[in-house]
């Protein structure tokens, strides 16, 4: 049971219910390739049913953690943090953002969009969901666009969520892990018959790397 003060500190942002932090190789979209440190937020309502993470779904299974211990531990590894989830925006970021720039960090965040976005942020990936859509402001704030391909009907999916970004925003389909196989030859095609789009592949499962 959270005491008042945890559950206050929670709801402002200078608390998070950390489920895990390590750093890594970015292995999806825009910085593939690069060295990060991810913070994984817990708490997430979207609930798609391929997700690999629904450990992170329940918050409450997850301690919550000063922001000043997780910006301490990101800060002595790495000069860009991922915050991701679960669905990092079902809470306030401001507190998170603020200390991790004032420690002169580059910080990503990866979301569906789901809920209002806080924070101050370099890169905004926005992975749009079906089963609860992104909220209208993000969409040209986005300077990815990153669509889980799970069957062909989400091809059109993506190319609809693709007119409501910025021009600027890159576009990246990647294949959900499980069906791999059987949607990279569409994704190939599609990218092919529409240049501006880009392969994206969880390289990192690959590496065998978190």
């Amino acid at each position: 049971m959270l005491t008042e003060i945890t559950t206050q500190a929670v709801e402002k942002g200078t608390m998070l219910p950390l489920m895990e932090e390590f750093y890594t190789i970015q292995g999806e979209g825009n910085h593939t390739g690069k060295a990060a440190y991810f913070i994984r937020v817990g708490g997430c309502d979207v609930g798609c049913h391929w997700c690999d993470v629904k450990e992170s779904w329940d918050p409450d299974v997850h301690p919550p953690t000063a922001i000043e211990q997780i910006i301490t531990n990101a800060s002595s590894y790495s000069d860009t943090v991922v915050v991701t989830g679960g669905e990092p925006l079902t809470w306030n970021m401001e507190p998170l953002t603020s200390g991790l720039k004032a420690k002169g960090m580059q910080v990503h965040i990866e979301t569906s969009g789901a809920y209002a976005l806080t924070g101050t942020w370099d890169w905004i990936c926005l992975s749009p969901k079906k089963v609860k859509m992104p909220l209208a402001g993000i969409y040209e704030q986005a300077h990815e666009l990153k669509v889980i391909v799970y069957n062909k009907h989400d091809l059109a999916f993506a190319k609809a969520e693709s007119e409501k970004v910025s021009s600027t925003c890159k576009l990246y389909l990647q294949p959900e892990w499980s069906v791999r196989e059987k949607m990279i030859p569409l994704i190939t095609e599609f990218v092919m018959q529409n240049p501006k789009w880009h392969v994206s592949l969880q390289t990192h499962k690959y590496l065998n790397i978190p």
